[in-house]
């Protein structure tokens, strides 16, 4: 064991688009503040970052129908679809700044422009589509969805999924071209380039073994080196644990009281790809359904084109698997080391609360191949088992805690940032959007933090995101301006998409 001590103002726990993130915005602000990275793996953005693990859409509402809610009263509750598509251009923003200012560079290698569609079947989901699409066009973030339930201007759109379609069976889609399609695991490796050339120590096959707070109110860090075995211990005054389903485990390590009463339930993902080209080429849009009746948000299926290691694919899914691992590399015995004295009643409400949950995904566990295919043709008819595979996608560890609202064990779908209360120490928790919406979420992180800095980094922020602190839906003229820019920026503009679309074909 080595006795090596080091200190550092900074301390990032994984090397995912989080810490990614994070790092970067803090390099911007205190460019002589130290930073140190620390992961398990060895690469970046191996896990819930990788670009085969997560379904690669630049989440904005624009094609999600679980953003929007339908209230008892029958009108639609759009504010959590507004509140995701602002959160959304702030990383559109913010990834503008990365480019203009040649810290990353060639933004077609992460960010593709694609197409993003709702699509649904029968009476009733045309009837709450056509409610959707009612609320959001008439909002600025939406500007320019299109509406259709014409089966020949559905064949324009999804060729591939109108193509041998029963004539009889009613079905409509909206439509907006200002969608996306991202390469997360490309951009946390291109953010962590950057970090590196910039004298940030960015550590790999390093596991965090131990989290203690010193007397001096720093954190001290047991760091072990995966390949030498050698412990080594550093010492910083802020810790961010962003190692995806890993995190839950690292933030008990901490002891801190914000920390406890909070369970995880780990749920993996399935995808069938495509491995016939001919049928990926009739294919050019994002295509999210409705999930079924007693489903949880996480299985709303869709079928998406994706652009990995410069090629087109085509993916459908996910199904949706359990196993106790929090981790894609994680350990058979994550789950059951994560219950603790003040979180085990939390979790057994949980079990209680959620046995739809697990009926759902014990029957998922138990679909065949061909039960899956059923599933895809109900998007792509004459989808031909011969064509397709499957990839297994990264582990999601959902959130469990208690709430006002929902009370003791209430599962919770999205993204939770777990705080000290002097800022000291922040883990990040959950699932979708995340990603996405990775900027929103470090710049919360910082206004809790650090609150005594904020005031001094508001102009550095605004430069980098110059809608920060301002409601994009109420000034429609600023999100116009700020669309078309990080569209040239970025590369998503009508012209280079095509240009894009002829180089890919």
């Amino acid at each position: 064991m080595s006795s090596r001590e080091t200190k550092t103002d900074v301390i990032l726990i994984g090397a995912g688009i989080m810490s990614a993130t994070l790092g970067t915005i803090l390099k911007e602000l205190v460019p002589e503040w130290k930073i140190t990275v620390f992961e398990k793996l060895a690469d970046a953005g191996e896990e819930s970052s990788n670009e085969w693990n997560n379904a690669g859409t630049g989440h904005s509402a624009l094609c999600e129908l679980n953003y929007t809610v339908e209230k008892p009263d029958g009108s639609l509750d759009i504010s959590k679809a507004i509140k995701i598509n602002e959160q959304f251009q702030l990383s559109r923003q913010f990834w503008t700044y990365l480019v203009n200012n040649n810290l990353i560079s060639n933004p077609q290698d992460f960010i593709m422009p694609l197409p993003h569609m709702s699509l649904v079947q029968g009476e009733e989901n045309i009837t709450f589509l056509k409610k959707r699409f009612k609320a959001l066009s008439n909002n600025p973030l939406f500007q320019g969805m299109e509406y259709s339930d014409d089966p020949e201007k559905l064949m324009e759109w999804i060729p591939l999924i109108m193509q041998d379609r029963p004539s009889n069976e009613p079905i409509a889609a909206t439509k907006i071209d200002s969608g996306t399609d991202v390469n997360f695991g490309a951009l946390t490796r291109m953010l962590l380039d950057n970090l590196k050339s910039r004298d940030v120590d960015i550590n790999y096959k390093q596991s965090v073994n131990q989290i203690k707070r010193t007397s001096d109110g720093l954190w001290e860090l047991k760091v072990k080196n995966l390949e030498s075995g050698t412990v080594e211990s550093h010492t910083a005054k802020f810790v961010f644990i962003g190692a995806g389903g890993g995190s839950l485990h690292l933030l008990q390590k901490t002891g801190i009281p914000e920390g406890k009463h909070i369970g995880g339930f780990p749920v993996s993902g399935i995808f069938m790809v495509c491995n016939n080209q001919e049928v990926v080429e009739q294919h050019h849009a994002k295509v999210y359904g409705k999930a079924s009746v007693g489903a949880p948000p996480m299985s709303v299926p869709h079928l998406d084109t994706r652009y990995i290691d410069n090629k087109k694919s085509l993916l459908f899914g996910p199904f949706a698997g359990f196993s106790p691992k929090f981790l894609k590399n994680g350990s058979m015995f994550d789950l059951i080391t994560s219950v603790k004295p003040h979180n085990v009643l939390t979790i057994l409400a949980a079990g209680a609360k959620e046995l739809p949950l697990t009926k759902y995904l014990i029957q998922q566990l138990l679909l065949s191949k061909e039960q899956r295919m059923k599933e895809l043709r109900e998007f792509v008819p004459n989808a031909k088992s011969e064509d397709w595979d499957f990839v297994v996608a990264g582990q999601r560890v959902q959130v469990i805690k208690d709430t006002e609202a929902g009370g003791k064990g209430t599962l919770q779908f999205g993204t939770e940032v777990i705080t000290a209360a002097d800022g000291s120490i922040a883990a990040l928790l959950g699932a979708s959007p995340g990603a996405s919406t990775a900027v929103h979420v470090m710049l919360e992180v910082l206004k809790k933090c650090f609150p005594q800095h904020i005031k001094d980094w508001e102009p550095k922020i605004i430069e980098m995101i110059p809608s920060y602190g301002i409601s994009l839906m109420e000034n429609p003229e600023l999100f116009e301006q700020i669309l078309t820019s990080t569209a040239e920026t970025l590369g998503l503009s009508k012209k280079e998409q095509v240009e894009r679309e002829l180089v890919y074909s």
